[in-house]
């Protein structure tokens, strides 16, 4: 079995929306936590994604994790490499986009590659290079107040080209337009230019296919998961892949059900509200403030869950809040202490829990759902079918019990309105 795709996602969710679209497609895909130490069974897996926790890091730490990511993918045979990151292309002006397509393409020896983070189906599209989350520009849609990556410019070009030394160029809808032979000689009249990293305008799905066919040769693409959705036919049409039945097949859910939830998205607040109008007495709020005076808050969260989950009710605990609330905490505890304080909370609830009996759990926010697969020590997930678009479910075994451990980690900006619920709902 060749492995076709081997992807490296710069955060946990982010890794599962990508492996999501490349099941959707007809790929068997496995997620793994970090590069692996040890083997991977990899004999029924088309692409294999590694998850790592590289956005909001260090520069160079981002770069080395990425490198070592890259390694391991070629150990494997992996025929074309992604390397993926949020859907609205958030970083900061030091990185890590740029200097982790840098050092991959030095890495593989090849002279450019494409920039895709347009993700239509969740309203991410790209117009002469500017990137719109519906129907606002990038730093008008919520983004400008990320507490990590505050995204206050929409111009791509502009934004990565304060990330690398190379040149930054566009290929525009004007060009898609004329289809993929087009598209690709664009590109190649580009790298002769010596453009190495080129913005891709998308508008909608064929915007994705065109993109797809022109680069299904490159070593190395880039972009958000919606790329990924186009990867797999392409890869059928080069004769690399079969036709796959049941691609994300998992095997039947058990255990009580639970919410965490990290993320301050707008889309996440929504979801939580959602939630707690259907379920008033089924949410406990966790508050920075109160979790940095001690366990008192912690323990009282545990009590609140192991109770509603004895009675098999709706449970959810969330640290998520608006935007005024969240710089309030950060400007008492620091940004990064307030961040920390969150994810260690729910991380050190979600542990506890699952070894009460917990076996369908959702996390929202990719800050959040990496602490907590790290915590649980979770290093593989099987990706199964779609909730939302971006948002799967998974399954990984788990000690002592029979049926696997099934996990949705969802990206704060995902899922529609009624997500907390229905995601259950879903799950077999």
């Amino acid at each position: 079995m060749t492995l076709l795709l081997g992807a490296i996602a710069d955060d946990f969710t982010g890794a599962t929306d990508l492996a999501n679209n490349l099941v959707r497609g007809g790929m068997r895909c496995l997620q793994v936590i970090g590069v692996p130490q040890e083997a991977v069974d990899l004999r029924d897996i088309d692409a294999v994604v590694v998850a790592l926790k590289s956005r909001s890091c260090p520069v160079q730490d981002a770069v080395a994790d990425s490198l070592a990511a890259l390694e391991w993918l070629r150990a494997q045979g992996a025929r074309q490499l992604f390397f993926k990151y949020c859907s609205t292309f958030d970083s900061t002006d030091e990185g890590n986009i740029g200097p982790v397509a840098d050092v991959l393409l030095e890495a593989l020896g090849a002279s450019q590659t494409v920039m895709v983070p347009a993700f239509p189906v969740n309203g991410r599209t790209v117009y002469q290079g500017h990137l719109f989350v519906g129907d606002r520009l990038l730093n008008d849609s919520g983004m400008q107040h990320h507490p990590l990556n505050p995204m206050q410019d929409a111009d791509l070009v502009r934004v990565l080209s304060r990330q690398t030394p190379h040149a930054v160029g566009l290929a525009s809808r004007q060009v898609l337009a004329n289809g993929a032979e087009a598209t690709g000689a664009h590109l190649s009249s580009l790298a002769e230019q010596g453009i190495r990293h080129v913005i891709c305008d998308t508008l909608d799905e064929q915007d994705l296919d065109v993109l797809a066919e022109a680069t299904v040769l490159l070593p190395l693409i880039t972009g958000g998961s919606g790329l990924g959705q186009a990867l797999p036919a392409q890869y059928r049409a080069q004769g690399w892949l079969a036709t796959i039945a049941e691609p994300g097949r998992l095997a039947s859910a058990a255990g009580g059900a639970l919410v965490l939830s990290g993320s301050c998205s707008r889309a996440t607040l929504a979801q939580v509200a959602d939630f707690l109008a259907k379920h008033p007495d089924g949410g406990f709020a966790l508050d920075p403030l109160s979790l940095s005076e001690g366990d008192k808050q912690w323990e009282q969260a545990l009590a609140f869950a192991l109770q509603r989950l004895s009675l098999q009710a709706p449970t959810l605990i969330y640290a998520s809040a608006d935007p005024d609330n969240v710089k309030a905490a950060q400007a008492a505890l620091g940004v990064a202490q307030a961040g920390h304080l969150v994810e260690t909370a729910l991380s050190q609830l979600a542990v506890t829990l699952v070894n009460e009996g917990v076996g369908r759990l959702l996390v929202a926010g990719g800050e959040t759902s990496g602490a907590v697969v790290s915590a649980l020590g979770i290093t593989t997930l099987r990706i199964g079918e779609q909730i939302d678009p971006g948002v799967p479910w998974t399954q990984t075994p788990w000690p002592g019990r029979e049926a696997p451990l099934s996990l949705a980690l969802k990206s704060g900006n995902f899922g529609g309105v009624d997500f907390f619920t229905r995601a259950f709902e879903v799950l077999a």
